[in-house]
């Protein structure tokens, strides 16, 4: 049994991540700054209240901990002023990252995102499927945020020795969202903005706790960040039919499946053993 703090516990992808590390048989502090104190009796552990834009309480938080699963973030552009959102983010990221180093932690887990790839793709990629060379490409201050974050990863897993896994997270689903996605399939366009990716939040859990056995084993070191999406795209056409749709002139650098992601997450599979199980074929019928 490992000690691993939850940050950000409280959110849709946080809860399902404490839910997910408890059922693996780890105790789990789960923080956050929004929630009521002690109140996260349904996932079985109660919630911390923290503020981590304070590098005090990202100490406390973290004191006596084996590992970080940091989720705490404003998850997405344009819910804050842009520099409320670099702002915020960057010093979350960095205060637990330092205060991660200060206590001696023995691995950091953190949500990137698929943002700093180049989304959304209003200027076409590059090439398709994206992976992880297609970085850095912020084109937003929540994009620029977690960019900043991968380059303290590095820093600090240098100075420090220990491993930091980022996981670039594609658009978080739980299973009451997969009403929705027939509505995307009409227009192609609608959701151009990422590849058309995806990712169940049960897949997402998988991931972290996948990130921290790697860690745990010595099979990541210093920083490394992994794309982390579904294995299909949330369209009911087939990929490579809306590559040549929406952007022709990409170029295709591999064969496609007939739905495949294309958010590349070979090598979240080579590396941490990714396997997403997850998909809204599962919830919506077609």
């Amino acid at each position: 049994m490992s000690r691993i703090v939850v940050t950000g516990a409280n959110g849709k992808t946080g809860r399902v991540v404490v839910a997910d590390l408890l059922a693996h048989g780890h105790y789990v502090v789960a923080t956050d700054a929004v929630g009521r104190a002690g109140h996260l009796s349904d996932l079985g552990t109660p919630l911390l209240i923290a503020d981590l834009t304070d590098y005090g309480q990202a100490v406390e938080v973290l004191q006596g901990a084996d590992a970080v699963v940091h989720l705490a973030n404003i998850p997405a552009p344009g819910m804050y002023p842009p520099a409320v959102t670099f702002n915020r983010n960057s010093a979350m990221n960095a205060n637990v990252f330092l205060a991660a180093q200060a206590v001696g932690l023995g691995s950091v887990v953190w949500s990137s995102s698929e943002t700093t790839l180049g989304l959304p793709f209003d200027t076409p990629p590059r090439y398709a499927p994206v992976d992880e060379d297609h970085f850095p490409f912020p084109t937003t201050t929540y994009a620029l945020s977690k960019v900043v974050g991968e380059t303290l990863a590095r820093e600090i897993a240098g100075w420090s020795g220990i491993p930091f896994v980022g996981l670039r997270l594609s658009n978080v689903h739980v299973p009451e969202d997969y009403a929705a996605v027939p509505g995307y399939w009409p227009d192609p366009h609608a959701r151009k903005w990422n590849l058309w990716g995806y990712v169940d939040a049960r897949d997402v859990a998988a991931a972290c706790r996948l990130a921290l056995g790697a860690a745990a084993a010595g099979t990541v070191t210093g920083a490394t960040s992994f794309v982390v999406a579904a294995a299909d795209t949330i369209m009911d056409r087939p990929s490579a039919a809306l590559l040549r749709e929406v952007f022709p002139d990409v170029p295709v650098r591999k064969d496609l499946g007939e739905f495949e992601t294309l958010l590349s997450i070979d090598r979240a599979r080579e590396v941490l053993g990714y396997a997403p199980k997850h998909s809204w074929r599962d919830h919506v019928a077609r």
